[in-house]
């Protein structure tokens, strides 16, 4: 028989991954009907790849959501994590701070963790199914082979307990991590031309960046900023779209 604490951990790691996975059909399937209304036909034939997507970003939302929701369990019910809800507790200006050193660390751990997947045996057994989305649809920012999808799991819930952040700058983080990582796949630009092609451009990460990345494989591996990219020499520019059907 489960005890009542192993019950209630599974029951909220199950509920998150319902809500990461509710999260993930409701904004994509939004980020899917602006294509639809912006760009028609751009995802004309697609229907397979895209059933295919939703299929691979349910299991990734099954993993996304079992350590978080641990987490969220100890935090509420024992106080694990540096996460505070007091608004007071810290000075507001460490509000936007606790945001950018959030997006740093992700950023960081993201672009690591996915030039490592492209070397070829991981690519081979996990990332493949990623790149297998060619032209990427609005639909694709979930879809990992579950190993992929672990490493993307952990870095949130492994933050809270390194860096403190208040509550609703964690909800911040988490819906910049959602519309940044759907808005990459869409297979066009929904930023205007003189963010992406000004002095913001060159240091943050859009889909006109991350579409060359889907297109050469072997550069522009970055989330957020083109840091690392830029550090590291893998910065190879902008990208074109696919032309709508």
């Amino acid at each position: 028989m489960v005890g009542p604490m192993p019950a209630a951990i599974l029951l909220s790691a199950l509920a998150m991954s319902l809500i990461v996975g509710a999260r993930y059909l409701l904004t994509s399937g939004a980020f899917a009907l602006a294509t639809r209304y912006r760009k028609p036909g751009l995802y004309a034939g697609l229907d397979r790849q895209i059933r295919r997507e939703i299929a691979w970003s349910l299991a990734s939302a099954l993993i996304y959501g079992m350590p978080a929701g641990i987490v969220a369990w100890g935090w509420q019910a024992h106080g694990w994590t540096l996460v505070y809800a007091d608004l007071h507790a810290r000075p507001l200006w460490y509000l936007p701070v606790s945001v950018l050193l959030y997006l740093a660390a992700h950023d960081t751990w993201f672009y690591w963790t996915h030039r490592w997947m492209h070397r070829p045996r991981p690519f081979r057994i996990a990332h493949a199914v990623h790149h297998a989305s060619r032209p990427p649809t609005a639909w694709a920012a979930m879809s990992f082979h579950p190993w992929e999808a672990v490493t993307g799991a952990v870095v949130i819930p492994a933050l809270v307990f390194l860096i403190p952040i208040h509550v609703g700058a964690l909800g911040a983080v988490l819906t910049i991590m959602t519309v940044m990582g759907i808005g990459n796949h869409m297979g066009w630009e929904m930023f205007p031309r003189w963010l992406v092609r000004g002095p913001a451009g060159r240091w943050l990460i859009t889909a006109s960046h991350h579409q060359r990345h889907h297109d050469r494989y072997a550069c522009n591996y970055g989330l957020y900023f083109r840091v690392w990219d830029r550090l590291c020499g893998t910065d190879a520019g902008l990208g074109s779209f696919r032309e709508a059907a």
